[in-house]
């Protein structure tokens, strides 16, 4: 272990898991073991279901433009 808490992954464990540079590993404690894995990728859908199981309320689309235009005449409207 280096200084900076870095380790060297054995080759033969790197092909096993299908790991290279740049690849995120889990450690997780198992009584007294420790596993190693690597992390899965989730997508941002994935992601948003984790963390809000409801689905959201409905939003209307909205046109940016014509919101731009409304707010343009609300502000510089003359009176």
């Amino acid at each position: 272990m280096t200084a900076q808490g870095q380790i060297s992954v054995p080759a033969e464990i790197r092909k096993k898991l299908g790991v290279g540079p740049g690849s995120v590993l889990e450690w997780d404690e198992q009584n007294d073991q420790v596993v190693v894995r690597r992390a899965g990728r989730y997508t941002s859908e994935e992601v948003q279901r984790a963390l809000f199981p409801e689905p959201a309320a409905e939003t209307k689309s909205v046109n940016v433009k014509d919101g731009i235009r409304k707010y343009i005449r609300k502000r510089y409207a003359r009176d």
